[in-house]
């Protein structure tokens, strides 16, 4: 009796010493782009606090849908501001806790082999004729932040009519970066980030930044948070993850908080 009721008094002692024992976990709707540069940020976070980070990759769009349809987030990081916005109007997110995070590059993709390279992208850019017989990969231009970029972009320099019945949508950036990479499509317009993480594209030309809205990555709590997600979006702003984010080649829009 005495030897159980050690054990028990020996359970409880832990358990005060450590809450985080039953570990808390935090999940995170994260824009498709950002997947290389954020697992490693959840891997460094990792080694700062018992807290099991869990991510879903999708386009922004397609998180913010799901985020309203009630999925359990806590965490959501949109590859514009808009997706953002849906949310704050919608009553989905802690406005208090958003933050401007992040800046990204568009750039126009090729397979690794192709002949093309450098590319001037600029008023009266004729893309479709570049792309020939072939087709053009980008996000989906409706709903996809990459995708609305792209058309924004091609639009303020003439190439949108001739290029929107050349366009293959994708779903999110990702996988119009695979497109590409597969040589399925010869060209595709991106995010800088994308590309440097796929060995089978390389960037043969980069579109003005007056030609499209500037790339911004909002993060901001939901309405739903759970107490451990505040720690995660801290370390977020942190000086460690601006150093894993940047060399990505994401853009830090913030000053580190640590």
């Amino acid at each position: 009796m005495f030897a159980r009721l050690a054990f028990v008094f020996g359970l409880t002692v832990l358990s005060a010493l450590n809450p985080a024992t039953a570990q808390e976990t935090v999940t995170v709707f994260a824009a498709a782009s950002m997947k290389n540069a954020l697992d490693d940020v959840n891997a460094a976070f990792g080694t700062k606090a018992p807290i099991k980070i869990v991510t879903s990759y999708a386009a922004s769009s397609a998180l913010m849908k799901q985020i309203e349809q009630g999925a359990p987030a806590d965490v959501f990081i949109s590859a514009d501001l808009d997706w953002m916005d849906y949310g704050s109007q919608k009553k989905l997110i802690k406005d208090e806790t958003r933050v401007n995070l992040l800046g990204n590059r568009l750039v126009l993709i090729a397979p690794k082999d192709s002949k093309l390279s450098d590319v001037t992208i600029g008023q009266g850019f004729d893309i479709a004729k570049l792309a020939g017989d072939g087709r053009i990969a980008t996000g989906d231009v409706r709903a996809v932040p990459a995708g609305k970029y792209a058309k924004a972009a091609l639009e303020k320099l003439g190439a949108w009519s001739a290029a929107e019945p050349k366009l293959a949508m994708a779903e999110n950036v990702r996988a119009a970066l695979a497109l590409v990479g597969r040589g399925e499509a010869p060209l595709g317009i991106v995010y800088e980030t994308d590309a440097k993480v796929e060995p089978n594209v390389k960037i043969v030309g980069v579109f003005p930044a007056g030609s499209h809205p500037p790339i911004t990555y909002p993060v901001a709590l939901t309405v739903t948070a759970n107490s451990a997600a505040a720690q995660y979006l801290s370390f977020l702003r942190s000086q460690p993850a601006k150093a894993i984010f940047e060399q990505y080649g994401f853009s830090f829009l913030i000053r580190p908080t640590s």
